[in-house]
């Protein structure tokens, strides 16, 4: 769901940065010492994922795993996604350097919510609705990027709405598909190490 260059106006690009910017000092700050090794491994996976994409319009549609990694690492999610994005474009020409703020703060949000949406369907004990939740979690996450990436279009010109929306809704199956994702993998972890949800990373 990259952005790609020469498409967003200014002020949605120095939005997007000052988001951005914001959210990855304040995860710096919420990853666990015990959480560096894991945290890499979700960027990783966040990187392959999105390699795989399907171009739609000014955007793409492909796996983004954002709603895993926000499960996991909730706001620390932020430096996380940052750093995968910006190995696609000097690697790959994904997405670019002027849309990297944007890019980060729309994948990032949809992060941190859906780390918010699990902890709050999961409760205290991160037991009860394990599965619902992580559903919850990887739909929501590409959700709410979908969205804003679509009002992140929609903004910048009014030609764009109709792109914007066929975007969002292309990505539909996705939301479904890393719902599922989502669940599986989170009930996984919590039966091999129910301590990974145990951090305060939001």
């Amino acid at each position: 769901m990259h952005i790609a260059e020469g498409v967003l106006s200014a002020p949605v690009l120095i939005t997007g940065a000052v988001v951005a910017a914001a959210g990855i000092a304040y995860g710096l700050k919420k990853i666990p010492a015990n959480h560096l090794m894991l945290a890499s491994l979700l960027g990783s996976a966040f990187f392959v994922a999105s390699l795989i994409h399907v171009p739609i319009g000014f955007s793409s549609a492909h796996l983004i795993l954002n709603g895993l990694i926000g499960a996991i690492l909730g706001a620390a999610s932020f430096p996380i996604i940052f750093v995968a994005l910006l190995l696609q474009a000097v690697l790959f020409q994904f997405g670019g350097f002027t849309v990297l703020g944007v890019n980060t703060a729309t994948m990032g949000i949809g992060a941190w919510a859906a780390g918010l949406i699990f902890r709050w369907l999961t409760g205290p004990a991160t037991s009860k609705n394990l599965k619902t939740a992580g559903f919850a979690a990887g739909f929501s996450g590409v959700f709410i990027s979908g969205l804003l990436t679509a009002l992140a279009l929609a903004f910048s010109n009014e030609g764009f709405v109709a792109a914007a929306w066929t975007i969002f809704l292309s990505n539909l199956p996705v939301m479904f598909i890393e719902g599922i994702l989502t669940a599986i993998v989170v009930v996984y972890i919590k039966r091999t190490d129910a301590g990974v949800f145990d951090a305060k990373t939001s």
